[in-house]
């Protein structure tokens, strides 16, 4: 699934793109009209103003390009911290399935009920009856101790942030 900003680094490139195609018609325009004036070139006001505003896009390209690759470089470190904090929370709930003494239907609709799936959508899915989702489902805030839905999901939360994340080794290089 995609975000709906995952284009934005693109419409940003061709800013960019734009820009600079801008910046390389002053300057050919500045070239062109210090040769047609000569001499003369250094006290015209119009080759002046273009100049500047050559310097003023040439530095915005910069800046804006080197914003963008620090942009790009932090979401691709947001996106592994995320990476890291689903196989985390997958670890703790896998831990807990088998501190409980889950059974493999158990754990089957624990994961739909943590996923947020109604007991209709976890027996369709399963193939089974409401009646035996709902009878799974009992037995898996039994064994975990837990009162219901939001229970369950909070005490795997809870465990997610008291453990602490052990980063890849890799993350030394990314972005602050």
């Amino acid at each position: 699934m995609t975000h709906p900003d995952s284009g934005r680094p693109g419409i940003l490139i061709g800013l960019i793109v734009v820009q600079t195609l801008c910046a390389a018609f002053f300057l050919w325009d500045v070239f062109i009209d210090i040769q047609f004036l000569g001499a003369d070139a250094a006290f015209n006001l119009h080759i002046a103003i273009e100049s500047m505003a050559v310097l003023a896009l040439t530095s915005a390209i910069i800046v804006e390009a080197r914003f963008l690759l620090r942009l790009l470089a932090r979401k691709a470190h947001l996106e592994s911290q995320v990476s890291i904090a689903a196989g985390a929370f997958h670890d703790i709930m896998l831990a807990h399935f088998d501190a409980w003494g889950l059974t493999p239907s158990e754990r089957d609709v624990a994961l739909f009920v943590i996923k947020g799936l109604s007991i209709a959508e976890a027996a369709a899915l399963r193939g089974s009856a409401e009646g035996t989702v709902k009878s799974q489902l009992n037995a898996v805030y039994r064994k975990a101790g837990v009162s219901g839905r939001s229970a369950l999901l909070g005490l795997l939360i809870d465990d997610l942030v008291s453990a602490p994340l052990i980063a890849p080794a890799s993350s030394a290089h990314a972005p602050r």
